[in-house]
């Protein structure tokens, strides 16, 4: 009886003490930044999205902090809806860019299996709220070592390929004028879209890691009128420096790069709206093969 007795207050002490840390880790979480969207507000912006609706623009007083919450809580939404992560973008990764939404670093944003598309695709014109296209670039990662890498060299060794890439993002809001680096990173970086073209793979092919800041990236129609060009140093001085940036920003977030995941880099070109009837083809001149990559838009 003793015995018994003695483990009673033992197993309330022991209750006690968890339920004291239980208490603490609930009062020390760090609260939510004034302005982040609640869950009602986070639904909405679902709601609006798959119906291609504008979306309000946020008030001038949303934080940079408060955009990222939105983000994390949007991005879930988006899940629910676009199937598993199949990779991540870096926007504002052009100087060009950057001027058009005032913001000087780029952001990021997170790509779902249901918003990939294969080359030579028929998108609607209208497949967005707020829809424009741009010359982009993926790279397929091949190493969880790329997030070591602080070389473009070094992080072609961690790579398995690189791929034609044209961006179909949804500015979303009603007012694009007007989107600013927070309302930005809210919108999941206007993730929306996007159109892959055949793999170009990192082995075998020496000298692909010059050639990715030598090449010239060209948007071009159907009667092969260039709408827009840039070099491969359009973005952070080469490509591959966009992959440095996004692979250190997903780092702080907890999130490790897997083999298979997809990278979009940003954009070569600038955000051109998308008219029925037209044949887009984005040509990455220098690159092994001259590779290209088309959309049509219905």
């Amino acid at each position: 009886m003793a015995a018994a007795s003695s483990r009673i207050p033992r197993a309330i002490r022991v209750a006690a003490l968890a339920g004291a840390v239980l208490l603490a880790a609930c009062t020390t979480a760090a609260p939510e930044p004034p302005g982040c969207p609640d869950s009602a507000q986070v639904a909405e912006m679902l709601r609006r999205y798959v119906a291609l609706e504008a979306l309000p623009n946020p008030p001038h007083s949303l934080g940079v902090e408060a955009g990222l919450c939105g983000r994390a809580k949007f991005e879930r939404a988006l899940a629910g809806q676009y199937g598993r992560v199949v990779g991540y973008k870096a926007g504002l990764t052009n100087a060009a860019v950057q001027q058009r939404f005032n913001y000087p670093q780029p952001v990021r944003g997170t790509l779902y299996e249901r918003m990939m598309r294969s080359d030579g695709a028929q998108v609607p014109a209208r497949y967005g709220a707020r829809p424009v296209y741009e010359a982009d670039l993926v790279v397929e990662v091949g190493s969880s070592a790329i997030h070591e890498a602080t070389t473009p060299a070094q992080v072609l060794a961690s790579l398995y390929a690189v791929r034609p890439f044209i961006e179909l993002p949804d500015l979303m809001l009603e007012d694009p004028a007007k989107i600013g680096g927070a309302s930005i990173n809210l919108i999941n970086v206007g993730a929306r879209l996007g159109v892959l073209g055949a793999a170009i793979p990192v082995a075998g092919n020496a000298g692909l890691n010059d050639a990715l800041s030598a090449m010239t990236v060209r948007v071009i129609d159907a009667d092969g009128k260039q709408l827009d060009s840039a070099p491969g140093t359009a973005i952070l001085g080469h490509p591959l420096n966009a992959v440095i940036w996004l692979a250190a920003d997903l780092r702080k977030s907890g999130i490790t790069l897997k083999p298979g995941d997809l990278l979009s880099l940003g954009s070569f070109s600038r955000l051109l709206s998308p008219q029925a009837g037209q044949d887009i083809r984005v040509v990455y001149d220098g690159l092994p093969g001259n590779p290209a990559v088309s959309v049509k838009f219905r």
